[in-house]
Formats: C-alpha cells, sequence, structure tokens
C-alpha cells in the first residue's frame, strides 16, 4: 500500500462507506484497531485497515468511528505524523494514554447505541475496558460475524502465503524438540493441559521456521496450540509447507489448516481441561472458542520468557550481525559524508544507498523496519516516513536522523545515528552532548539482580531534566533474533514494567530529543545483558549491559567540555572497538574516514 494519505475525498468517501455498512447491519459505531488477527506490530497488507480507512502508517492506533463524528487514538511517537496523515476534519485527535478511547467512549456514546467489533482483532483485556465504558454510557459493544472494513474495502489485498523455511538450530541454539520440551515443562509447572499460541514471533521461534508474510519481520501467518507433553498443531495454510519444512517439524507436530482453526477448536478434545491463552496477543475471539467446556486461563506467553534471554549461539549470531551491519553503516557514513554536502542527496536515496551496502552481504534478508530518514525538521517526527512526492532535500547546516536496521540470518539490528550535514548550531551540539551523556549512563550501568528496565529509564533521562528537556518516548525495547525488531517482555521505559532484566536479554539503548520543526536526535545501540564481576563486599548479584552495535557517533556533534572524564573514556573507548572491528572489513577511503570519526576526545 502506498505510504502517502489518501486525499480529503478519499478518506471521506471511506469512512461513508464504512458508515454505510453499519446502518445496514443496525449498529451505531465501530472500532477500527490497527493489529492484525495477531496483534503484530507490523500487518500484511491485507490487514491494513485502519491504515485503509483514515491515511495513518503508525504501528499503533485505533480509530472509533460512530454515526455523526470519529477519532483517532495515537501514542506519543505518533502526535505528528497523525496530523500530516489524517484529515482532522474527520477525525478528532486523541493521545491514546492521556486521552484513551475508553474515555471517549464513556463521553461520546449515548445510551441505548451498539459499538460493532470484530472479535479477532481483539483482545480480551482491551475489549473489558471499552466494554466497562460503554457500559457507563448506557451503550454496549457487540461482535460481529464480519468485519465491517472488509465488506467495504474494493480490491483488498489477499492474505499472503510466502513459503516457509526451517530455520538453522546453529543459529536457533535448540532445536524444536528441545524447546517444546523446555515450554511443555512451563505448562506443566502451571497446570495447564496445552497452550494456544497466537503471537507470530513465538511460533517461528518455538518450530524454528522462519516465513515472509509480514513486511520487515520473518514471520508467517500461523496459530499452534502447544499440548502438555511436548506435541504441538500448527495451523497453516498447507501451501507454504514444503516436504522439506515437514520433515523439520517432525512427527509431533500435525499440520493443520490455518482456515479450519474454527472447526478445530470447537473439535477439542475435551479431556484438555485448562488452556493457557497470551494476554497480549490472543483474541476474544479464540477465547470464546476455547472457553467451550474448558477452562481458559489468560496469562503471558512461555514462550515470551524464554525467547527474550538468548541462547549463547544466539547472541553469538547477534554479535556477528552487528559487525556486518556496522560495516555497512561505516562504509555508508562515509560516503554520506562526501555527497550530503552537494545538496543532491534526499532522504529517500540517502536510505536506498544505506540498503544498498548492507544487502552486499549474503546473509542481509531486508530491511529490520521501515528506515527513518529525518532530515532537519522531518528528524522531530520520531516515527517518520519519508514519501517520494514529500522527501526533504540533504543539505549543509542541517541536522540528519537516522534510525535503520537490517535482518539478517542470524541476528536482527537496529541503530540509529544523527549527524550534522554541514556545522551544527551551539543548542544542537549542547543538547545532542546531553542525549550522550544519558546513552552512556544507561551502557555504563550496573544494577542488582532483579533490576527493571523502568527502574533505569530514569538515568538515560537524567542530563536532559536538569535542564528541562525529555523525550515522549520508550528508553529501550527489546530485540528478536532474526525475528522482530521489537520484542517483550522488558523494556527501558518510563511505563513500569515488572519483567526483571536478565542475562541474555537484547535491548535497545536510544534516549532522544526533539524540536518539533527544527530538528530530532537519537542515539541508539543495542545492548545485551550480562553478568557483571562481582565486587569486594558484594552481597547480591550484579549485571550490567554489553553494548554490541557497532558504529561511529557524530563527534561534530559533541561538545565535549560537558563530558566528564568518565563519559569520555567510555565514548573513547566504544570509538577503538569500532575502529578496530571494522577497519579490516571496508575499503581504504571508509578505514581512513573511520580513524578521523572514532578519534579520541581529549
Amino acid at each position: 500500500m502506498d505510504t502517502i494519505p489518501p486525499p480529503a475525498s478519499v478518506a471521506a468517501d471511506r469512512i461513508s462507506a464504512l458508515r454505510a455498512a453499519m446502518r445496514e447491519v443496525q449498529i451505531d459505531g465501530y472500532l477500527v484497531p490497527h493489529g492484525d488477527e495477531h496483534q503484530g506490530e507490523f500487518n500484511a497488507p491485507y490487514a491494513e485497515r485502519l491504515k485503509w480507512l483514515t491515511g495513518f502508517a503508525g504501528s499503533a492506533g485505533t480509530a472509533i468511528v460512530l454515526g455523526d463524528e470519529a477519532a483517532i487514538f495515537v501514542d506519543g511517537r505518533y502526535t505528528l505524523q497523525v496530523r500530516d496523515q489524517v484529515d482532522g476534519a474527520l477525525y478528532q485527535y486523541r493521545h491514546m494514554i492521556d486521552e484513551p478511547a475508553s474515555a471517549w467512549i464513556a463521553a461520546h456514546a449515548k445510551a441505548g447505541q451498539k459499538i460493532g467489533f470484530d472479535a479477532r482483532l481483539h483482545t480480551p483485556a482491551g475489549l473489558a475496558r471499552l466494554e466497562e465504558a460503554a457500559m457507563k454510557a448506557g451503550a454496549a459493544l457487540l461482535p460481529l460475524p464480519h468485519n465491517l472494513i472488509d465488506q467495504v474495502w474494493p480490491n483488498q489485498p489477499a492474505r499472503p502465503r510466502a513459503a516457509v523455511m526451517a530455520y538453522p538450530e546453529k543459529f536457533a541454539g535448540r532445536s524444536s524438540a528441545e524447546k517444546r520440551g523446555l515450554i511443555a515443562d512451563v505448562l506443566k509447572g502451571e497446570a495447564l493441559g496445552a497452550f494456544f499460541l497466537t503471537a507470530l514471533d513465538s511460533i517461528a521461534w518455538l518450530f524454528n521456521i522462519r516465513g515472509g508474510d509480514v513486511e520487515y519481520s520473518p514471520l508467517t501467518y500461523a496459530y499452534a496450540l502447544l499440548l502438555a507433553d511436548g506435541k504441538a498443531v500448527l495451523f497453516i495454510d498447507p501451501a507454504k509447507i514444503s516436504p522439506e519444512v515437514k520433515a523439520h517439524l517432525g512427527p509431533d507436530v500435525r499440520l493443520a489448516a490455518y482456515d479450519g482453526l474454527d472447526h478445530e477448536l470447537t473439535a477439542l478434545d475435551k479431556s484438555v481441561a485448562v488452556i493457557g491463552l497470551d494476554r497480549d496477543t490472543g483474541s476474544r475471539w479464540a477465547y470464546d472458542r476455547l472457553a467451550a467446556g474448558r477452562k481458559v486461563r489468560v496469562m503471558a506467553d512461555p514462550c515470551t520468557a524464554l525467547k527474550a534471554r538468548k541462547h549463547p549461539a544466539e547472541l553469538q549470531g547477534v554479535r556477528d550481525a552487528h559487525v556486518r551491519d556496522g560495516a555497512a553503516l561505516s562504509r555508508f557514513l562515509a560516503w554520506l559524508s562526501k555527497e550530503a554536502p552537494k545538496g543532491q542527496l534526499t532522504e529517500i536515496t540517502a536510505a536506498e544507498r544505506l540498503e544498498q551496502f548492507r544487502a552486499e552481504s549474503n546473509t542481509f534478508r531486508g530491511p529490520s523496519f521501515a528506515t527513518i530518514a529525518g532530515a532537519a525538521g522531518n528528524g522531530a517526527i520520531v516515527h517518520y516516513r519519508a514519501h517520494p512526492k514529500t522527501a526533504a532535500r540533504i543539505h549543509p547546516d542541517m541536522v540528519m536522523l537516522l534510525d535503520s536496521g537490517g535482518q539478517y540470518l542470524d541476528g536482527t539490528t537496529d541503530v540509529t545515528r544523527t549527524f550534522a550535514i554541514g556545522k551544527a548550531t551551539a543548542e544542537q551540539k549542547h543538547r545532542f552532548t546531553l542525549v550522550l551523556k544519558g546513552h552512556i549512563a544507561l551502557a555504563m550501568a550496573r544494577f542488582v539482580k532483579g533490576t527493571t528496565g523502568s527502574q533505569l529509564d530514569a538515568l538515560a533521562r537524567h542530563a536532559l531534566w536538569q535542564e528541562g528537556l525529555d523525550y515522549d518516548h520508550g528508553t529501550g525495547h527489546g530485540v528478536g533474533t532474526y525475528l522482530g525488531v521489537h520484542e517483550g517482555p522488558q523494556r527501558i521505559s518510563k511505563v513500569g514494567n515488572a519483567v526483571a532484566l536478565e542475562p541474555g536479554m537484547v535491548i535497545s539503548n536510544e534516549p532522544g530529543y526533539y524540536k518539533t520543526g527544527e530538528y530530532g536526535i537519537r542515539i541508539e545501540n543495542l545492548v545485551a545483558v550480562r553478568e557483571a564481576p562481582k565486587p569486594a563486599g558484594a552481597e547480591k548479584a550484579l549485571l550490567e549491559f554489553e553494548t554490541i552495535t557497532l558504529a561511529p557517533i557524530d563527534l561534530n556533534m559533541v561538545e565535549a567540555g560537558l563530558l566528564t572524564s568518565a563519559e569520555k573514556a567510555w565514548l573513547n573507548g566504544y570509538h577503538a572497538r569500532v575502529r578496530e572491528t571494522l577497519s579490516p572489513l571496508v575499503d581504504a577511503e571508509t578505514k581512513a574516514w573511520l580513524a578521523t570519526a572514532t578519534a579520541a576526545v581529549a
């Protein structure tokens, strides 16, 4: 689908078509979430229902359409983007945290109204909040047998049918049978007869398979039922499975049709008295079918915690992928330092050139998300995406933010660098250095076992806070291994999180600062949690971060006088490692550029 929003007249026609469909089924409102049937971050084109209706292309959001008004809810990453992409004459703009959909329903729904929804696209907990809000207004939520957007969307793309590949154990670290055994032990410990898996990355990880159904993530549309004895049923389009993949899955995995799920769940053996369902991705539709004749326990997906703690083989693959990625990124930055001052590049041509450098690796499988190449004011839009008709030209005396990543067979990368094209202003250098101080504070952190990411978040914001500055996004997200670029359950954020950081977890370190209309700053490396040396007299085990990403941080943006001696030592040590690791892998011109770009700060 096109990334540019539809013209106002098209958006008006689409919401009118939806309202006509609402009248046909005698409802007064309709919920349109971003997520697909698996609550994923990135949707296949057929599932981009919110984008088709409103024009909003972000990765999180919801629209509520009533007969005479509508609203769209997005988080802090998208408060600027939503105004560029969605017609304010059709939709009210709302912040989903400060002004949640539940509050809007309570205030705008009228007594006796019915608001429809597709139960496949909502979790039980998410719907419960909305149902309670509707009840306060005297209204009610009503599940519909068919999705109304699907009924009014002409030429809607078909569900993808990309082939599935077996993921080699040398990268995965464990066989699928071993993983199923480990998770089955968890099920038995929780007195569960089975768990119904709905998260696509959990399914890919558990069965050691990868696919191509979802943009930017090597996932395949499937469901799975894992039994407490380690056997499983994989619900998937049979056309995706080759004889080789079937052999890889083995005799303890039965294949069933994705479209036959309704029948299979209805006919599920009643001897499975208690079954688990993922609280984050399991749908109300699945809950209702599983609950017929048995108890359903809505809980954390048991794959998530083990998947987050990377096997040593996975960690080595991640390190190796970042070396290749760092070499490609350094080649790009050296090239950009020559070409950008000429004023002939755009945000898109720069992003395309970076992908070309990455693609020279035979393990590269594509970007891990849409590259954010934001020049000047576009850099202040946290999840900006350039379009050919609107991409800004890069020219001297501007700051550019570049957030990009790659999917490699052995790892997933995500790195942000902010750099000056020409000369940075004193303010830009000052605020860049405040962000860098926060980045270094988190990179150098040591913390006792049991510490959560939310408890560390203030370290990354402290320098900014001292000057009354902040950023409206999380500081760190988990990252998969040739899986999703965003992975839970760990995160570093102001938002409370009870998940402790554990050895083997990979997470981003990405504080930032954004001045609307002028420039954006973000410095992002991926780090792995590891055990730290225990000092004499220590009473508790310590953890620390291993910085995995290898790429220069723009010294032209650094106000060295703001850095402490410890911060300078970290920066110089990091740059020495970048230079020593990457120099043998790049051409002579890039090697010379690297020597300057990683010079020691006095």
